[in-house]
């Protein structure tokens, strides 16, 4: 397109309320040659209304194009992350399984006087089963020794059976290793995204676990130790 035809069109873009930023993109000339072929039109009312809702169409676009480059940037950050994980961790032995567990147990067990013995706490439920894993296949703890304790809202009463069912599926344990549930009456103010994909609270118990809880508590002991010493 010659030039003059390029600022003929220029001028009848600006008369339809087009930014002088959108005219110069669309003809392939620098902002400034296309401010210069627009800077004596003047805009009428409805001109202006359409320029307004050209900047806020652009704006909307320009915000969707930014999110999905936020979107991808997150996504291959995660997918770099997951990659390196990978790299680093490899075929989990089992000694790193013992300190990972004496980890967990560290956070979330039961560690004070008053507890009668092994109890783990979480509502993550590959956290729950790779303690169970640690104790069936590093500590031979017969799965019959292990029990269950559900905590979990009252608002959740009515779906009981399938958070008690998918603990049962989750650790492979039988009707008769768990307790009844404990309900929380909390009043929720709104019902979550995830209503109907929570399962509460699982306390993990091992039957006449008290010896298995000073065991648990002398391989934190040595862990600290070995990290504190230096």
């Amino acid at each position: 397109m010659a030039l003059y035809q390029k600022r003929l069109e220029a001028i009848k873009l600006r008369k339809k309320g087009l930014s002088v930023g959108a005219i110069a993109k669309s003809l392939l000339v620098s902002k400034s040659t296309a401010s210069l072929w627009c800077r004596n039109i003047t805009l009428n009312d409805f001109q202006r209304k359409e320029l307004k809702k050209n900047q806020i169409l652009l704006g909307h676009r320009g915000r969707i194009i930014g999110a999905m480059k936020n979107k991808q940037k997150r996504l291959s950050a995660i997918k770099k992350a997951d990659a390196l994980g990978e790299t680093l961790v490899k075929k989990i032995t089992k000694r790193e399984l013992l300190l990972i567990a004496t980890a967990l147990y560290w956070s979330e067990g039961s560690k004070s006087d008053r507890t009668s013995g092994f109890i783990f706490v979480n509502s993550d439920p590959e956290m729950v089963l790779i303690m169970k894993l640690f104790l069936v296949n590093i500590l031979n703890i017969s799965p019959k020794d292990i029990v269950c304790s559900i905590q979990i809202n009252k608002i959740h009463e009515k779906r009981i059976r399938k958070v008690l069912s998918f603990w049962k599926n989750l650790l492979q344990l039988e009707n008769s290793q768990f307790r009844k549930p404990y309900y929380v009456n909390t009043k929720a103010n709104k019902v979550y995204a995830n209503y109907e994909n929570y399962y509460g609270i699982c306390r993990l118990i091992v039957r006449r676990g008290m010896n298995l809880k000073y065991q648990m508590l002398g391989l934190i002991k040595a862990v600290k130790s070995d990290i504190l010493s230096g």
